[in-house]
């Protein structure tokens, strides 16, 4: 085919250009994201986002963190920084998980810009397209995205009320050979569930006799509220060489800082490390340089008190209402701490189905299906209690009541 230019002559159509690649195209994009631009309207109570609540942030804190770190050394907070990341932040860091019970040295830990580029550079590191990986059913829906755009065969692992069976995990690796292991073990993204000791210390064991990585993603540790602290797989016997331990900032000071952290062996830190150089260098050094000064100059524990005192008395409002709000038959959880709980509908009910009859209640949930990896189970829905007041949940919950009609 050709067209005909305004001097007459005739020139070639221009070539199409190449296609996305199929892994973009088939990964999709986060229908939790796609219901959060669908309830953003003030009047809609959303127990749908997994957001902190923001009038709970420190912001004069963080602002006066940033004032200092400004007018004291600006020339080097506004200026490249290494890879690996802030020195004072990365020690500031390993102090806090060892005084957690984790020992640690500022050298184990990669700053990354959020937990969810930590595991992007690991599927960079560890990853080759046609590799098998193992996850929670359900887990985590951008890990899945992150697998997905890898390239690698993601294969569920059956789960109860308390998180992964350790018996069908042993089972998968043996038949299955992944790669690697990726699991949310302190109140869990999408259900709220905290795995158990013993059942870390399988894990632990099942990875060490089976030659398996575990990624061991924690963002929400800081945020228990009732029952007893439970040590991370990275310190169970077994785990020590093989464990990757994924955290972040975003929810115990400030989401838009995207600030996490990644602690691992050497050998797989540093292939992180060539990773992140590949992918922005590194993260922002005034945000981290900042969140330093905070960590120096604020007390972040404190901070946290008052934040787990306002997220348990908002589980609780939730918890308190759910038998009025949810159909006859209906079952859930109760987190000792985190931000979200797992109800399941009666048979027969579809949870996406009914979303769009509670957002013309003005009420918003995210319907469970699109957290699994094998078959979706259509009646669970995740609920998060975090970021509206038990008057503001109880209104959310008397609308849900209405549209569900319970």
């Amino acid at each position: 085919m050709t067209t005909t230019a305004r001097s007459g002559s005739s020139v070639p159509a221009p070539a199409p250009v190449p296609a996305l690649s199929s892994r973009t195209a088939s990964v999709g994009g986060s229908p939790v994201r796609e219901i959060l631009a669908l309830t953003e309207a003030p009047e809609v109570i959303s127990f749908a986002g997994g957001l902190p609540a923001p009038e709970l942030f420190d912001s004069e804190g963080i602002r006066r963190a940033y004032d200092a770190v400004l007018s004291e050394s600006p020339h080097r907070v506004l200026q490249y920084s290494t890879t690996e990341g802030d020195p004072a932040l990365r020690a500031s860091v390993a102090a806090r998980l060892t005084t957690r019970g984790l020992p640690t040295e500022a050298g184990d830990l990669l700053i990354t810009t959020g937990s969810q580029q930590g595991l992007s550079l690991l599927a960079s590191a560890l990853l080759e397209p046609g590799d098998t990986v193992l996850v929670e059913d359900p887990t985590y829906l951008a890990a899945l995205q992150c697998f997905g755009l890898a390239g690698v065969r993601t294969v569920p692992v059956p789960t109860d009320e308390d998180g992964i069976l350790p018996d069908a995990l042993d089972a998968l690796v043996a038949a299955e050979n992944p790669k690697l292991l990726y699991l949310v073990p302190n109140f869990q993204n999408p259900t709220g569930r905290t795995l158990p000791l013993a059942r870390r210390r399988a894990v632990a064991e099942i990875a060490a006799r089976r030659g398996l990585w575990v990624v061991e993603d924690d963002p929400y540790g800081e945020l228990r509220f009732g029952g007893e602290s439970v040590p991370w797989i990275s310190g169970c016997p077994g785990g020590e060489d093989r464990t990757v331990l994924l955290s972040s900032f975003s929810k115990v000071m400030a989401p838009g800082l995207r600030l996490g952290w990644l602690r691992g062996p050497e050998a797989l830190r540093r292939a992180c490390v060539i990773a992140k150089q590949a992918a922005d260098l590194h993260t922002s050094t005034l945000d981290q340089a900042a969140a330093a000064r905070y960590l120096a100059d604020s007390d972040l524990d404190l901070h946290l008190e008052i934040v787990r005192d306002a997220y348990r008395v908002r589980r609780d409002a939730l918890l308190a209402g759910l038998a009025s709000a949810l159909p006859a038959g209906s079952t859930w959880n109760h987190p000792e701490g985190g931000m979200f709980l797992w109800a399941r509908l009666p048979d027969g009910l579809d949870a996406a189905a009914l979303l769009p009859k509670a957002v013309e209640h003005k009420v918003a949930y995210v319907p469970g299906a699109p957290f699994y990896a094998g078959r979706p189970d259509a009646a669970t829905l995740r609920m998060s209690f975090t970021t509206h007041t038990p008057k503001e949940i109880g209104v959310g919950l008397e609308r849900l009541r209405e549209a569900l009609g319970a």
